[in-house]
């Protein structure tokens, strides 16, 4: 294996776009006044872009899912559609999980030249992604209906996400995958690439949904084979480019992947479960902690669960550059690491999360002036009851979303060095230690008596400040500046830079 020849690719990665000219706006403005290096600001935007590009379509596709939901069925849809994405959020918190140790692996051994290790790490990655998804797309298919129902007793909002649950779980396997071959290519200095595979499908997830959504009247299943489908075509990128060296329309890829090389690695399996559980843990906690927030939502009723999806769609296009600078974060760092640059590892980690955070605060700037007009795409008129509440929700999440930048900028290094345990602790914290119990509070004005029996107590009604949806907004607050704080702190403390030798590629390189 060797590095393939990139020169056409790296040239149409500079060529002048909208996204990377202002992401370079916002790095040089920092630079001129002495924040960040002007170097680091290059370097680091064409690693971004590609990435927020991704994001932005990714993100928007599911924006554009539930709005043509919503438009096409009805408020109850989307609620449905909301009820089933957690469901449909372990693709990512488990695919992300072995991708997370995907690109600290493949990272520190591309920058080291050690290619033939750079394979083992894909092949075992794939390998771990597919174990571990089929059985829970299985699950989904055949009890889709009941998982629902733990969530809701709106019985046409359970009918709804139950046939979106059950029709969208067979591509879970295919995101996963998606996730490693995309965090392969970033891995290896590439997010052009990847940019181009995994965009290309969410245009054409949304091509697909508007067909069957509207053309087929297939409602919310039709959203649904429209995102397996679109993820299958992904995957058929990413296999083909990655064993050939290039795929047709997307151009050259990085390295070639001999697909007929082992794919039980022991040493790289461990790697990627030490490194992974954690990230995947951390994934995980943002998709288990909607469980219960959703039910808390379901006390207000189906308007506020409804305004509260639309609210996180937008979130999610808000929160894209983190994806970017999250994962150039990573990248950077770990080829610095694996060439034996810890100093100068540390100094891209922090002019990144600068410039995150910087990012962010324009992202939330302009999402928060345009507020209304994006919330009423979601509803089938402006009089919609879930409008308002929408909005009101935005606005946390604006404010909310700048903190992300910290918290993101901040664990890519952590990733990069193996120290992923800190960021997956932080973020459970967050979630599940206020935030839910915030939305708790604004959904109830008491807590029920709670009977021990084994300790024979009887923990008494609490009588709680009535905060209403005020709970809601301090929750998205919550979620993000207490995982800011603890990753920030650990990164200060240079300890991710002695983990990572743990990690480190076992030849500075090979043929």
């Amino acid at each position: 294996m060797s590095r393939l020849p990139i020169s056409l690719r790296s040239l149409v990665s500079r060529l002048p776009n909208p996204f990377r000219a202002l992401i370079l706006y916002i790095g040089f403005a920092l630079a001129r006044i002495g924040l960040i290096d002007r170097h680091r600001v290059v370097r680091t935007t064409d690693l971004a872009w590609p990435r927020i590009v991704t994001g932005i379509a990714r993100m928007s596709k599911n924006a554009v899912d539930v709005a043509m939901v919503g438009v096409a069925v009805g408020t109850s849809a989307v609620a449905g559609v909301g009820f089933a994405g957690p469901y449909w959020g372990l693709a990512f918190a488990l695919g992300g999980g072995v991708a997370g140790g995907t690109i600290a692996l493949v990272s520190q051994r591309y920058g080291a030249e050690a290619f033939v290790e750079l394979g083992d790490a894909v092949r075992s990655s794939v390998l771990l992604a597919v174990a571990i998804t089929i059985p829970v797309s299985a699950t989904f298919w055949l009890y889709a209906p009941a998982f629902i129902d733990v969530l809701s007793s709106n019985e046409a909002a359970i009918a709804y996400g139950a046939d979106y649950l059950r029709v969208v779980g067979l591509g879970v396997p295919f995101a996963a995958l998606n996730l490693v071959g995309s965090r392969v290519l970033v891995g290896c200095d590439d997010a052009y690439t990847a940019m181009q595979v995994r965009a290309g499908g969410a245009i054409a997830n949304i091509v697909l949904s508007a067909l069957f959504i509207f053309g087929f009247g297939w409602g919310v299943e039709g959203a649904a084979i429209g995102t397996v489908l679109s993820n299958v075509l992904a995957v058929a990128g990413f296999t083909v480019g990655l064993v050939r060296g290039s795929a047709p329309l997307i151009g050259e890829f990085p390295v070639a992947i001999d697909p007929t090389g082992s794919y039980v690695n022991p040493g790289m399996l461990r790697d990627l479960v030490e490194i992974g559980v954690p990230v995947g843990a951390r994934n995980l906690v943002w998709t288990a902690a909607e469980f219960p927030m959703l039910a808390i939502l379901d006390v207000f009723g189906e308007n506020t669960v409804a305004a509260f999806v639309i609210a996180r769609r937008i979130w999610g296009i808000m929160n894209t550059p983190g994806w970017g600078f999250g994962l150039a974060s990573s990248s950077l760092v770990g080829q610095e690491l694996g060439v034996e640059r810890p100093d100068e590892a540390e100094a891209y980690a922090r002019d990144i999360i600068r410039f995150s955070v910087a990012t962010y605060a324009v992202s939330a700037v302009l999402i928060a002036i345009f507020a209304t007009d994006i919330v009423s795409l979601f509803a089938q008129s402006p009089d919609s009851p879930e409008i308002p509440i929408a909005v009101n929700l935005v606005y946390a999440a604006c404010a909310a979303v700048i903190f992300q930048g910290v918290s993101g900028g901040a664990a890519g290094p952590l990733d990069a060095a193996g120290d992923t345990k800190i960021p997956f602790a932080s973020q459970f914290l967050g979630m599940f230690c206020v935030s839910i119990p915030l939305a708790y509070v604004g959904a109830h004005d008491a807590t029920p008596a709670i009977d021990l029996p084994l300790v024979g107590l009887t923990v008494p009604e609490v009588a709680l400040p009535a905060i209403g949806l005020w709970g809601l907004y301090f929750a998205f607050m919550a979620e993000t500046t207490i995982p800011a704080a603890i990753n920030y702190l650990r990164f200060r403390s240079g300890k991710w830079k002695a983990i990572s030798e743990a990690y480190r590629p076992e030849a500075t390189a090979d043929d």
